[in-house]
């Protein structure tokens, strides 16, 4: 797989592609930042991959929403994804799909019914390449261990209402300062909407933190992420508000509602639940 696929590329190979089901495994490289939100992203890049073949590579779908992802496990350095999704609907408009993701074996992450529109693929990188790519993964499959990990969100200007809401502003990479964009996509980049849910967990892992009755409970981490709706891109250079909000915590769980925007327009919203490390 060419060099355009280190930074971004959560799929090593396609194992099976059978009716609407598609499978596939990724290894987690060592000595790198892999936040539980890229087991998300590999998901949906491999319903992706399968969309995307089965229209002849002529688009390609986009992040758009999903009703509910479930953490059960965190991956880790040196770990092994095994991957699969279903695919409920696809066609030029947009493709439906649900999966999950396997940390060595172990159930990680459920996603359901997730939807990502279709447009065309000239806009995001070469078709042809795409296509020699899809059968890369379907045969030999990518070089293992190329990923070189993403950095973690750096969040500014934080203004908290203690026990009530955190906000803060999310200043997006240039495009030559972020590898990642390379793959994301070659000819239209646009920031992960899987980092920018990442950004705006970490800062609702802050919030829980800091209000009780959670303060006291040690290490949280997040749950579940549910009613995600990615409204529009966000390019290379773009500053976010970001901006969470505590609908009701007790000691198992916190639950709040989040937001992005850019320049007074909503870029995305969801709701996320946190708990302690223990009983996630």
């Amino acid at each position: 797989m060419s060099g355009r696929f280190r930074s971004f590329s959560f799929i090593d190979r396609i194992t099976r592609r059978e009716g609407g089901r598609v499978e596939g495994h990724f290894g987690v490289p060592l000595g790198v930042h892999f936040p539980a939100s890229l087991m998300a992203e590999a998901v949906g890049q491999l319903a992706a991959w399968s969309a995307m073949a089965q229209l002849d590579f002529a688009f390609r779908p986009v992040a758009g929403l999903a009703s509910a992802v479930h953490y059960h496990a965190l991956p880790h350095p040196g770990s092994t994804l095994q991957l699969q999704a279903d695919i409920e609907r696809c066609d030029a408009e947009a493709v439906a799909y649900s999966g999950k993701a396997f940390v060595d074996g172990r159930l990680a992450l459920e996603l359901q019914d997730s939807v990502g529109p279709m447009l065309p693929m000239d806009e995001f990188d070469a078709p042809e390449a795409v296509r020699a790519d899809f059968h890369t993964l379907m045969g030999a499959g990518a070089a293992p261990g190329r990923f070189g990990g993403v950095p973690k969100p750096v969040l500014q200007d934080l203004q908290a209402v203690p026990g009530e809401r955190l906000s803060a502003l999310l200043q997006v990479p240039e495009a030559a300062d972020a590898p990642y964009f390379a793959d994301h996509f070659p000819r239209r980049p646009v920031f992960p909407g899987t980092l920018l849910m990442d950004a705006l967990a970490t800062l609702s892992l802050q919030l829980a933190q800091q209000s009780a009755p959670l303060a006291a409970a040690g290490p949280l981490v997040t749950q579940k992420v549910s009613q995600v709706k990615i409204r529009s891109f966000t390019a290379p250079g773009a500053q976010l508000q970001l901006e969470v909000v505590l609908q009701d915590i007790d000691a198992l769980r916190a639950r709040l509602k989040v937001s992005a925007r850019s320049e007074d327009k909503t870029v995305a919203t969801a709701r996320i639940e946190v708990a302690p490390q223990e009983v996630a």
